[in-house]
């Protein structure tokens, strides 16, 4: 009689899946009993806006594993899948220390040379290529302040209860900048609906060129793949260009989605931080949408400070 194979766990997919429920619950704490985590703070139990982190490093040392009592093979934690889960804090805070060489006092615009060794960082930490000018397309400013967006409508009777998540952000009442993603439901693929989960806005309106040249950016910038990052967390997102905006007199200079907002830890308070915003370089379509900690496979895994 043929012995059963066991089922073999994907540890990737399970530490991806539980942090980001994670991120749910502590936005959900955070705003509805904030009491909590001043209490948490003042018992130096937990630092206010690192609960994702402490839990992390719980499951990479295998302490969440034997809590839900999984009947697997333990993971060596020298394997290389386990090396890169639990340098995923260690990639966040070595980009802030790389940024912070080489971001100006104040936000602004950015300088061609700081803008190449932003890069460099990205590209060293993560593996990623994203730049501030790709193709001779730059916005006005890569480093400035995003604000808190809502839901777009993904196709015509689009409404907020058919989303999934962060229902309480509401839905715009107008479409985004490309109008719907797709023009019925049955149409909205997979990767439609990660481009709409995963949206920014930006200040197409303002570019220079854009009355002349406006049907060829237009064309270029939709649904453009951008980086997205908190120079404050480290933490790095992958997002399509997906709407137009904000106005200038808002102070902002971009717009993020509220799963893009919530994951960069800026959907509390007034809602609105520091990014930086460069252009995704990839031409293969290897780079995927959402918190790149989740969705990176493999890649440069360069720690040295430079």
């Amino acid at each position: 009689m043929a012995r059963k194979e066991k089922p073999v766990l994907d540890s990737s997919l399970l530490y991806s899946k539980l942090k980001y429920r994670w991120l749910l619950s502590e936005q959900a704490l955070s705003q509805k009993n904030p009491q909590a985590i001043e209490f948490l703070k003042a018992k130096n139990l937990l630092e206010p806006g690192k609960i994702r982190e402490h839990a992390g490093k719980l499951l990479a040392s295998g302490a969440l594993a034997g809590s839900l009592m999984l009947s697997v093979p333990a993971v060596s934690p020298t394997t290389p899948q386990k090396q890169v889960e639990m340098t995923h804090m260690s990639r966040s805070q070595s980009l802030v220390n790389k940024l912070a060489n080489i971001l100006p006092p104040q936000v602004g615009p950015l300088t061609p040379p700081q803008e190449e060794r932003i890069s460099q960082a990205f590209e060293n930490v993560w593996g990623v290529r994203a730049v501030g000018n790709l193709e001779n397309n730059h916005l006005n400013q890569t480093y400035g302040f995003i604000g808190a967006e809502q839901h777009l409508p993904r196709y015509p009777g689009d409404t907020v209860e058919q989303h999934d998540q962060l229902l309480q952000s509401g839905i715009t009442s107008s479409l985004g900048g490309w109008g719907y993603f797709a023009n019925a439901k049955k149409n909205l693929t997979a990767e439609l609906e990660e481009s709409e989960k995963y949206y920014v806005a930006v200040q197409t309106l303002y570019l220079p060129d854009w009355n002349t040249r406006t049907r060829e950016l237009s064309q270029w910038y939709k649904y453009r793949k951008v980086l997205v990052v908190n120079p404050v967390n480290g933490k790095t997102i992958v997002a399509v260009i997906a709407d137009a905006g904000p106005a200038a007199w808002t102070g902002k200079h971009f717009g993020g989605s509220p799963e893009v907002m919530a994951y960069l830890g800026l959907n509390v308070g007034k809602q609105k931080g520091p990014v930086i915003l460069f252009f995704v370089d990839d031409p293969d379509k290897k780079v995927s949408l959402g918190p790149l900690e989740y969705n990176l496979k493999q890649g440069p895994l360069a720690m040295t400070e430079q």
